[in-house]
């Protein structure tokens, strides 16, 4: 019954690891995350797809660098998180 959702959570925390290094590190190519991430590189590149895609990162001729929307949505993504360990806890106590 949770297999899906740690997939997800798994999935999650590569998105944002990959999101995180672009933000310290921009900008940063494929093999350099991959390397500092210990990520294969074609995970990272379907990390960076899937981060392009939703508008936070974009590609310039010297790797990964981040867009104006970075900022907003990892205060959102940070939130939205906060209140989902909630949530979890108070599942976890029911049991």
């Amino acid at each position: 019954m949770l297999t899906n959702l740690e997939n997800e959570i798994k999935l999650l925390r590569r998105h944002i690891t990959i999101l995180k290094l672009v933000i310290d590190n921009e900008p940063i190519g494929i093999v350099k995350l991959s390397e500092i991430s210990g990520i294969p590189q074609h995970k990272v590149r379907y990390s960076l797809r899937v981060l392009e895609h939703r508008g936070l990162i974009k590609p310039s001729t010297h790797g990964a660098v981040t867009t104006e929307k970075t900022q907003g949505y990892v205060k959102s993504l940070s939130d939205r998180l906060e209140k989902l360990a909630k949530e979890l806890t108070k599942l976890h106590n029911i049991l």
